[in-house]
């Protein structure tokens, strides 16, 4: 499935389907984001549960049943895990074209 025209995906927002490949609860994605990221990344609470209710109605992640009534757990969809996965693949061929263009000059 093309799903080009939901591309380029911000940092935030690829970290926070690349956590979600396994359920998680909000404050779990904000942390392993920010540890994925060597702290680059810091997803303030309101920022992160406004992203995550964003990519419900997008159908790129889902609710999943918890233990827990107190916290919700999120995973990706498949919808959403192939929107990832054409991510990674665009940044790929940028980077390829970085590193030829780089080293040919040298």
């Amino acid at each position: 499935m093309n799903l080009s025209n939901r591309l380029p995906l911000t940092e935030t927002t690829f970290l926070i389907l690349l956590v979600l490949r396994v359920p998680s609860h909000g404050y779990a994605v904000m942390q392993k984001a920010e540890e994925m990221s060597d702290g680059r990344v810091r997803i303030a609470a309101g920022t992160m549960y406004g992203a995550l209710e964003n990519l419900v109605k997008q159908k790129l992640i889902e609710t999943v049943p918890s233990d827990d009534a107190r916290r919700k757990l999120y995973r990706i969809t498949s919808l959403g895990s192939d929107l990832l996965a054409q991510e990674a693949q665009r940044m790929d061929t940028l980077v390829a074209c970085y590193r030829k263009e780089i080293e040919g000059k040298q």
